[in-house]
């Protein structure tokens, strides 16, 4: 009979949710801008922004304990690279309980097993939500602001200005006017096909750049396509009386402008649980064919010094740089499971984005 210790492992943990990810429905897509990458070592001090230019990172605490998880959220970061880490453990009833279940059959016990498993991924998931976060906010801002209480009452802020100069948010920016604006109070004065034309012109003439895509939500796609200047360039005789459908109307835009939309709508609960969308309203970003820089993982403490078994441990690695660690402990005899990860995306290529701030 399998025991407990041989079920809530690192492998099997990192087996599972593999198994699960592969088939997710709605997957990120922050890596097809940011393709994963791993550097060995804990600094990612190096890591560039717009030029190469390094970006500025701020240091914090080293060598803290993880804190069990009670939601999605930044609850340890380390010296100058962020640095995320939260457990979760099965307690001594917990574990007796599975044992007593599993006794009478590994059928009886798995509904439970599910659970902790469905528990520990949500451990995974979180550390894949810190790593779409920062791609999306380098889309559409050009910095990252990581910030949360932590226990103990100690306050934790990352922030990480990839546009020290300023340059980028002067030439590859433009806030719409009032008048300009996409929403269904300016849709006899909105003109969203001008715009982007004139910022893909932008983008051609300062840096040689084809854009080919524009990514929004679609909050931000309702308010451009209810523009009547859309109604009229599709139809100049009837454009009083025409019924333009989301599907129609993008794709006379994509025609007219050479760049496909694409809408991002996924969402994550911040620190304080509050449901955020990665890609926020009144955004829309023109983007090359090619990525713009990468999203790098560093080795953590966990896969650094436990991954030859130390201390009981098993570590087991997932997308490339999420380290799943198991821990028997003997006093009091439960099994943690701590999921730390290294993260932050490169931008080489900022230069070669122009962003819309189009309400």
């Amino acid at each position: 009979m399998k025991s407990i210790y041989d079920i809530f492992e690192s492998k099997a943990i990192a087996s599972y949710w593999t198994d699960v990810n592969v088939n997710m429905a709605d997957p990120m897509i922050g890596t097809k801008y940011f393709p994963v990458s791993k550097q060995t070592g804990l600094t990612l001090g190096w890591i560039k922004g717009r030029n190469n230019l390094p970006v500025a990172l701020q240091p914090a605490a080293f060598d803290t304990k993880a804190p069990l998880r009670d939601r999605i959220g930044v609850k340890e970061l380390s010296t100058e690279m962020p640095f995320f880490r939260e457990a979760m453990r099965i307690g001594e009833k917990d574990r007796q309980d599975i044992e007593t279940l599993l006794a009478k059959g590994e059928q009886f016990a798995q509904p439970t097993i599910m659970r902790i498993f469905d528990d520990t991924k949500n451990l995974v998931d979180g550390a894949l939500v810190q790593a779409e976060r920062m791609r999306m906010a380098l889309l559409y801002g050009g910095k990252i602001g990581i910030t949360a209480t932590a226990e103990n009452g100690r306050d934790i802020a990352y922030n990480y200005d990839y546009d020290v100069d300023g340059e980028w948010a002067t030439n590859n920016n433009v806030a719409l006017l009032a008048g300009e604006q996409w929403t269904v109070a300016n849709k006899a004065t909105s003109n969203p096909v001008d715009v982007l034309l004139d910022a893909a012109e932008k983008l051609a003439e300062r840096k040689g750049v084809k854009a080919v895509e524009v990514l929004m939500n679609t909050t931000t796609f309702k308010g451009m396509i209810a523009s009547e200047s859309i109604k009229k360039a599709m139809n100049p005789l009837g454009a009083s009386s025409i019924i333009v459908t989301r599907n129609t109307a993008k794709q006379f835009i994509e025609n007219e402008t050479g760049l496909v939309i694409t809408l991002y709508d996924k969402m994550f609960k911040d620190e304080q649980g509050v449901d955020q969308k990665y890609f926020p309203d009144g955004y829309a970003t023109l983007l090359p064919s090619y990525a713009l820089g990468n999203t790098w993982y560093g080795t953590t403490p966990e896969e650094f010094d436990l991954m030859s078994g130390t201390a009981g441990a098993s570590v087991s690695i997932v997308n490339t740089g999420v380290a799943i660690t198991t821990i028997k402990e003997p006093h009091p005899v439960n099994v943690q499971t701590i999921v730390s990860e290294i993260v932050l995306p490169s931008f080489e290529r900022m230069d070669d984005i122009f962003v819309i701030k189009a309400f």
